[in-house]
């Protein structure tokens, strides 16, 4: 016999490409009502006049209509089956491939605490968000934006 108990964690993250700029949470579970909380927060974060474009895969929480976004937070969704498009995708690579994987760990609690200290080391190694994320479109995209 086999046992099959186990716990999860989530992060999730907003990345500015080409620079350092992250906010994250982490959070007990991948539905609505989490993503919820993140865009709230993650709207906090902004001055009067900024807005943000968030790109996010076709998971069913990030496009229900159950989900109020905030007015400074335009939700851009990915074509399906496009995770090299996303560049949180290679941050999420690199967390799991630097801190990660292959642990064991107790409970919820350990899973959450080696999930922050993660986080933390990957925001501390300077210019490691920016090279993980500048994706060329993405940088083509920001340079005809950007005033």
């Amino acid at each position: 016999m086999c046992d099959q108990r186990y716990v999860s964690t989530y992060i999730y993250a907003a990345i500015e490409p080409g620079t350092d700029n992250a906010f994250a949470l982490i959070l007990p579970d991948a539905n609505t009502a989490a993503m919820q909380i993140f865009l709230e927060e993650f709207a906090k974060t902004f001055g009067p006049n900024e807005h943000a474009a968030l790109v996010l895969d076709g998971a069913g929480w990030h496009s229900t209509k159950a989900l109020r976004v905030p007015a400074n937070i335009t939700l851009v969704p990915l074509p399906p089956y496009s995770p090299e498009l996303n560049p949180v995708e290679r941050v999420w690579l690199y967390l799991k491939e630097r801190f990660l994987s292959l642990r064991l760990l107790n409970d919820y609690n350990a899973i959450t605490a080696a999930v922050s200290k993660a986080w933390r080391r990957l925001c501390r190694e300077a210019g490691r968000l920016a090279s993980l994320t500048s994706y060329p479109w993405i940088m083509k995209v920001i340079m005809k934006v950007k005033p």
